[in-house]
Order: C-alpha cells, then sequence, then structure tokens
C-alpha cells in the first residue's frame, strides 16, 4: 500500500483551487499519503467519502464502503497495522458509534486519522457540540489529539498535519471539522509536493525474534512493525507488556497508561500550537478555535474601531489543551472572552486555565449558525464597560 514516487505527483493538486471544505479534507489526506480510507454515508460528511472513492484508487490506494461507522473505524486501525496510512470521516452521530474502536486504536496505537463533520443533533446545521466528546469519549485513561481547522486552507493543511502527527506519536488524530467550513467553497493553494513535509512512523530494525511492540521510553514511542512481515504482535484493548501480552499487573496497567497519556501531553508545546492577533496592547482577548475564529477577527476590528483594545488567540489545536498559551494572554489582559458554538463547553477548560488571572465571560449559542461579529461585539462592550 505504499506511496511510490511515480503516483505522488498525481495524488497532489499543486496549484490555486476554488474547492470545497470536504474536497480540500480528501485531498490534504492524499498530500499526506493515505492509501486507505473506508467510511459510512453519513451528512455533511459525504463528500469526503465520495471524492475519496473516485480519487483514492486512482491514486493506487484503497477505498471501502463499510457497512456501518464500527466497520469504517476498525478497519481503517488493521489497515493501519499493516502499514497503511488510514483515514475515515463521519458526522456527530457517527462519531458516537466510533468510540468504541477509536479507543480500541489509542491502546494498540494505531495512526489512524478521524474526520468529524460536527453537525446540529440529527440536522446539517452548524455546531462545536461535539468538542467534549472528542476527547473524552473514549474509555481508559489516554490524551487525544485534536485539530481545529477554521478555514478550507487549513482543513488542507491541518490534514496533512493530522497523518503526520499520527505517524509521529502512533496514535489517533481527530480533525474537527464543522458544517460551517465543510460545505463552504473557498479558495485553497495547494503546494508542490516536494514542499509538503511529510513523516513516516519509525520502523524497528530489529528481528522479528528481538522485536518488542510495545517498548518505549516513559513517554516514548514504540518502533513500527508491519501485520504480515514475520513480526507476530498481539494487538490487544486489555493492558499488555512490551511484548505485546496480556498482563493484569496493575504496575503493567499504570505503565502503560501513563506512557500513552504521556507521549501526547509531554509534547503538548509543538502539538496545541496557536495564532494571536493584536495580543501586544489587548486589555481584551477572545479565544476561539475552528469557524468562530472568522467573526471573531471581525469583531476585533469593529472593537478596535470603537476604541477597545480587544486581540485574538486562535487554538489551532484544542487538544491538548495549549495551557501554556491561554494563560500567557491571561496574565496579560483584563478580561478573557470563550467564544464557541455550544451551550459552553471548551469555555469550561479556558476559565479553568485562566484560574484567576483576569475575568472570563462567554459568548457561547448553540443555534446551527456561527455567531455574527457584532453579537460578539456586543459581548465585548457588556465587559468594557
Amino acid at each position: 500500500m505504499g506511496t511510490s514516487d511515480e503516483n505522488k505527483q498525481s495524488r497532489v493538486l499543486s496549484g490555486v483551487h476554488f474547492m470545497l471544505g470536504n474536497y480540500a479534507c480528501v485531498e490534504g489526506a492524499l498530500a499526506a499519503g493515505c492509501d486507505f480510507f473506508a467510511g459510512y454515508p453519513i451528512t455533511p460528511a459525504n463528500e469526503i467519502s465520495e471524492r475519496m472513492s473516485q480519487r483514492l484508487p486512482a491514486v493506487g490506494g484503497h477505498f471501502l464502503q463499510g457497512e456501518d461507522e464500527l466497520c469504517s473505524i476498525y478497519a481503517i486501525s488493521g489497515a493501519s497495522l499493516a502499514g497503511a496510512k488510514a483515514m475515515t470521516a463521519t458526522a456527530s452521530a457517527g462519531y458516537n458509534y466510533m468510540q468504541e474502536g477509536i479507543g480500541y486504536a489509542v491502546a494498540i496505537e494505531a495512526p489512524i486519522v478521524i474526520v468529524d463533520v460536527q453537525r446540529c443533533r440529527g440536522e446539517n446545521f452548524a455546531t462545536q457540540a461535539d468538542v467534549m466528546q472528542m476527547r473524552w469519549g473514549v474509555s481508559g485513561d489516554h490524551e487525544m489529539i485534536v485539530l481545529a481547522p477554521s478555514s478550507v486552507q487549513e482543513l488542507f493543511d491541518y490534514t496533512v498535519r493530522a497523518f503526520n502527527l499520527a505517524e509521529q506519536y502512533r496514535t489517533p488524530v481527530v480533525v474537527m471539522s464543522e458544517t460551517t467550513i465543510a460545505l463552504m467553497r473557498e479558495r485553497l493553494s495547494i503546494p508542490e509536493a516536494s514542499d509538503i513535509p511529510i513523516v513516516h512512523r519509525k520502523r524497528t530494525t530489529a528481528s522479528p525474534e528481538e522485536y518488542m511492540p510495545f517498548k518505549a521510553d516513559p513517554f516514548g514511542v514504540p518502533d513500527f512493525a508491519e501485520l504480515g512481515e514475520g513480526y507476530h504482535t498481539i494487538y490487544s484493548l486489555n493492558p499488555h507488556d512490551e511484548k505485546g501480552s496480556i498482563d493484569w499487573d496493575p504496575d503493567v496497567f499504570e505503565r502503560l497508561y501513563k506512557r500513552i497519556t504521556g507521549k501526547i501531553w509531554e509534547n503538548r508545546h509543538s502539538i496545541s500550537t496557536t495564532q494571536t492577533f493584536n495580543m501586544g496592547d489587548a486589555d481584551v482577548a477572545l479565544i476561539a478555535y475552528g469557524s468562530e475564529v472568522r467573526p471573531c477577527l471581525d469583531a476585533m476590528d469593529l472593537a478596535r474601531e470603537k476604541g477597545m483594545k480587544v486581540g485574538v488567540l486562535k487554538l489551532d489545536a484544542v487538544w491538548p489543551v495549549p495551557e501554556e498559551a491561554i494563560r500567557d494572554v491571561a496574565k496579560n489582559v483584563g478580561t478573557v472572552i470563550s467564544v464557541e458554538m455550544n451551550i459552553g463547553k471548551y469555555a469550561g477548560e479556558i476559565e479553568r486555565v485562566c484560574g484567576g488571572l483576569c475575568k472570563t465571560a462567554r459568548a457561547t449559542r448553540n443555534r446551527g449558525l456561527i455567531h455574527s461579529p457584532q453579537e460578539i461585539v456586543t459581548v465585548i462592550e457588556e465587559v468594557w464597560a
């Protein structure tokens, strides 16, 4: 299932496009080397499966129409263990069904990418209500990497990055898409293939007899060996030792959980990047992720026209929480306003991190629409008064 040099160029549609967000996600996956996709139909993620079914086989990859979400998540986990770069895409209700399989992928350290195009419960209206489920939906101690694109361009860029992070840390990575950007058409610039950084998981150099499939430093990532290459490994959800043998010793439990959590948390500074806008002199900071960054930037400009010094902290990833970046902002402003498209979920995380360093407020709602800039300005004026 490897990506040959011959088909690499056809994988990457270098140039400027006017593209649907869901299609940009597919192009990002192909550019990153995705060679296996499994999915089950659900709106508003269907355009991802539809385009994958056409584009992936044409570049030497494999497309599977699963009979349901569980089939899809387990299929990509199996493909990953065989060495593939694998992805699935779903929407909120489908993401619910995948939890068991995502937990399995976390435990066996299968690098996979999951795109969740969030929608309101049962309807195709915009929301960010899955943000906590993406972190806490899976059973057992673990950490998650969840990237939050805010545009069609970032759907491409962050999907590439999701594959690279999955390979680097041997873990599932979620692209937190939304109806708003998934069904939007915008300008997309795709670089030349040679300019796109690609990460491959580290393969073992040990013989099958010497190979320890889960041996790594306390917060490290084990070397990988493909199924079918003579390396006989048990990939079990149950606690397992460095050899992969199921072991119910409490010390094995603890060592495993600490390592699979620590390999992400201890590297959160490089994973959970942020961007700041006009924070140098800001008295009020808007903190947002995903599509809500867009009205925040407009609200910032409107507020500054009225003499209010407002800045924006954009979270490129929501999990692991970029605590240091949020705390740095909180130390230097009078008020932090959390802006998100739900009744107030990640706002609690932001307020926890701010922890008395400044005042906090919320611009949160779940009405199937992103905020208008004026709605955010109204909250700014309330805290400014």
